[in-house]
């Protein structure tokens, strides 16, 4: 092996892959030795690797607060307590140095509002690499859990998944999408890294994130979002505490969920259940217009306004709220411009 290559692999199983933390006992004298000899190396290459290859450091891992902020603000509509909730959660628990438990968030609406594009702005908020991070995990239920008589083998998969990630870098972050759909039970079989330990096995999860996203609990946020257009009340009047008790419970009891009967809520481990609203038709509008400028296509109402016809509201008669949210939006731009 060329000297610079072996070098640089030499400063990789040092900096970032944890192996001096696992030396046994034994192997202490010849660590010494061999930290003396590569002391010139370390100076040499620590800096120019850190700034090439990712590692669990402050370099690729650091909370941009008015990035998080700036992103929710001009990026997610029609979300106002979603947006509130997540910004106020993320920044507390990232300023603490440390945390009792893992930050666990539960996202819920229906498909397009939104859910997965805030993981999306969590992750760029914290890691420089973004949802492409090694340390952004995410599961999807029907991709990695899909046969039921597996259960117990998705189980032990699952521990050891969540248990190998945190111990290569402790600000990792797991997201779970259709949780709707995941097998009941599954889930519980990570409830001990949720919890208030100081370590388990020698490992801290204290400062990693967990976040799940689900359609469960849709319905009653639906028909609370309805209650108040009926009622002519601006859909801004809308408050978590409207929607945080009947959420939590219409999951906790939806035996189709993977939320059904689970430890993680009745012993209080998530820490906030998160709204999404249905969107409205200017909702969509907006999407339409952030999108092309996100294209760098140069933002064209009419284009938004046709786009947005284009997509199917409810109450049929009202045409208030859009059937997919956001989703489709990219498709029927593609074809509108």
């Amino acid at each position: 092996m060329r000297p610079r290559k072996r070098d640089a692999l030499l400063l990789w199983l040092l900096v970032c892959s944890g192996v001096a933390e696992a030396l046994e006992p034994i192997s202490t004298t010849i660590a010494v030795g061999m930290a003396a000899a590569l002391t010139g190396i370390l100076a040499r290459y620590q800096n120019i690797f850190n700034y090439f290859h990712e590692c669990c450091r402050p370099e690729w891992i650091s909370f941009n607060r008015t990035r998080l902020k700036t992103d929710l603000d001009s990026k997610l509509f029609g979300q106002h307590i979603a947006s509130r909730i997540i910004l106020k959660a993320v920044t507390g628990f990232m300023s603490n140095d440390n945390p009792k438990k893992p930050l666990v968030l539960s996202l819920h609406g229906w498909t397009g509002t939104g859910k997965n594009f805030v993981s999306k702005l969590i992750a760029d908020s914290i890691y420089a690499e973004g949802m492409h991070s090694g340390f952004v995990h995410v599961f999807t239920s029907t991709l990695h859990f899909p046969h039921a008589e597996h259960i117990a083998t998705y189980k032990s998969q699952l521990q050891q998944w969540v248990r190998g990630n945190v111990s290569n870098c402790e600000r990792s972050m797991f997201i779970f999408d259709e949780m709707d759909k995941m097998h009941p039970g599954l889930i519980d079989s990570i409830k001990p890294y949720l919890d208030y330990y100081d370590k388990l096995d020698g490992v801290s999860y204290r400062k990693s994130i967990f976040i799940f996203l689900s359609n469960a609990g849709g319905d009653s946020i639906i028909q609370t979002a309805l209650d108040f257009w009926n009622a002519g009340r601006n859909r801004e009047e809308i408050e978590l505490k409207d929607l945080e008790t009947a959420l939590s419970l219409s999951v906790f009891n939806n035996n189709n969920s993977g939320f059904f009967r689970t430890s993680l809520i009745d012993k209080s481990l998530v820490d906030f259940f998160v709204p999404f609203l249905p969107l409205e038709y200017r909702h969509v509008v907006q999407c339409a217009m952030a999108e092309m400028k996100a294209r760098n296509m140069k933002p064209n109402h009419e284009t938004a306004d046709n786009v947005a016809r284009d997509l199917v509201y409810f109450p049929k008669s009202e045409r208030v709220f859009s059937v997919k949210g956001c989703k489709s939006i990219e498709s029927k731009l593609d074809f509108f411009s």
